[in-house]
């Protein structure tokens, strides 16, 4: 348990018949009139839905612990994806409802951070960016080049996303994980 006084952006609450909301922010108001409250917006853990909600100030909510670990994808197994802790060298099999659209950028030996409240996997996390191959994309039109374009390309994970026109197949590039656009080339 902890106060609304102690809120932290990050924390993660459980509510309303144990659904697991983290803080995304926080604002404490102290009104010239009535007593003070903290107004937050709380993004639900599972679905992703974000919510305002206002508690009054000082009130006791219900924290929930979420052990975050560094773990680093093997292989898939079905439609499990399997993840190594990296201390413990312990497997851990992840439905893909959990990894979500981690799973566009997934390849063998990335390390992901892998969340869990009482040994279910809440989500996968990874880094805003992501160095992929192009394994396949039409080449550019000599002339196009000019005109900031941008053509279908298939990555090694077979996730496609857009690419400018200069880009070749075999090129390897930076992607965002949270929106699937193109970052960069990056220099062997």
């Amino acid at each position: 348990m902890a106060s609304t006084n102690d809120l932290k952006n990050g924390m993660v609450l459980k509510l309303e018949g144990g659904q697991l909301w983290s803080v995304v922010e926080f604002q404490h108001v102290k009104p010239g009139k009535g007593p003070a409250f903290v107004r937050t917006k709380l993004k639900n853990v599972l679905s992703g839905k974000v919510v305002d909600k206002t508690f009054n100030a000082g009130v006791k909510v219900e924290t929930a612990t979420v052990d975050k670990r560094d773990m680093q994808f093997s292989y898939m197994d079905g439609d499990y994806f399997v993840f190594m802790d990296m201390e413990t060298y312990d497997q851990l099999m992840v439905d893909r409802k959990a990894v979500g659209d981690a799973a566009n950028f997934l390849i063998e030996g990335f390390t992901a951070t892998v969340a869990q409240h009482e040994g279910e996997v809440l989500f996968v996390e990874l880094p805003a960016a992501v160095e992929l191959v192009v394994q396949e994309t039409e080449p550019g039109v000599q002339g196009d080049r000019s005109t900031g374009g941008t053509k279908p390309a298939t990555l090694e994970t077979g996730h496609q996303i857009q690419v400018p026109l200069f880009i070749t197949t075999g090129e390897k590039i930076k992607v965002d994980t949270r929106t699937s656009d193109y970052l960069g080339r990056v220099n062997s």
